[in-house]
């Protein structure tokens, strides 16, 4: 495992000089040297613990990409971090810092909580909607027990999305049968399969692609597979 280096911890201490205020700013991705940061602390963690992580425990359904929460807690303890990311929600940034392969590889991601309130509102309209009309508010089946939202039936103006943390396109928020809704990252897992070299079958979850290949993972999701060379819902409340 890699040790943080002086010049690592010099080059982050001066990255205000690396990077324009603007660009340090709490609702901006995290830098690579923040990352590197971070995952050098989290890789001396787990030479020092005899191959634990540290990670905030975390019931055993938690969906696979908040599953693993960076403990920041647990890395100044044992003095591999001196403070925690400006981009961190723990100091008021707009990201989770996450561990993905926690056990054969862990490394260091994010996510991106600036959608979590539309979510939000979006699930107290559809429980408040369910608590007067028994069933959700189904609109058109994309898949096998995956619906669009009946924004009408809510009182929305139009369809409800988030913006996407890879392309800034609107992705749109979906619905399984029992009214629990999801950001539907198709358009962009059709583009990451075009882009980047893979092995995928079906039956595999390609949101790994993601994950892989960006700093952000797709957190709020359902599993999906790849048919026909196309991504494809995984729907495991059905």
């Amino acid at each position: 495992m890699k040790h943080i280096t002086f010049s690592v911890i010099i080059i982050f201490f001066l990255s205000g000089c690396l990077y324009p205020n603007n660009q340090l700013t709490k609702n901006k991705v995290p830098n690579d040297v923040q990352l590197q940061m971070v995952q050098d602390a989290v890789e001396q963690y787990v030479d020092l613990n005899q191959g634990l992580v540290p990670i905030q425990t975390k019931s055993n359904d938690t969906p696979i990409f908040q599953k693993y929460l960076l403990d920041f807690s647990k890395l100044k303890q044992q003095n591999l971090i001196s403070s925690t990311p400006g981009t961190a929600f723990e100091n008021g940034g707009y990201y989770q810092y996450v561990l993905i392969n926690p056990e054969d590889n862990p490394t260091v991601k994010v996510i991106d909580l600036r959608s979590t309130e539309k979510l939000r509102s979006v699930q107290h309209a559809i429980n408040v909607y369910r608590s007067k009309h028994t069933y959700p508010p189904f609109g058109k089946e994309i898949e096998d027990g995956i619906y669009t939202i009946n924004h009408e039936l809510l009182g929305l103006e139009g369809e409800p999305y988030v913006v996407s943390p890879y392309s800034k396109n609107n992705l749109p928020i979906v619905m399984d049968v029992i009214g629990n809704i999801y950001i539907d990252y198709r358009v962009d897992l059709y583009d990451a399969l075009q882009t980047y070299d893979h092995d995928y079958q079906t039956g595999d979850d390609i949101r790994f692609i993601l994950a892989d290949n960006y700093p952000i993972v797709p957190a709020y999701s359902l599993p999906y597979t790849i048919k026909n060379g196309e991504p494809s819902f995984v729907n495991e409340n059905k």
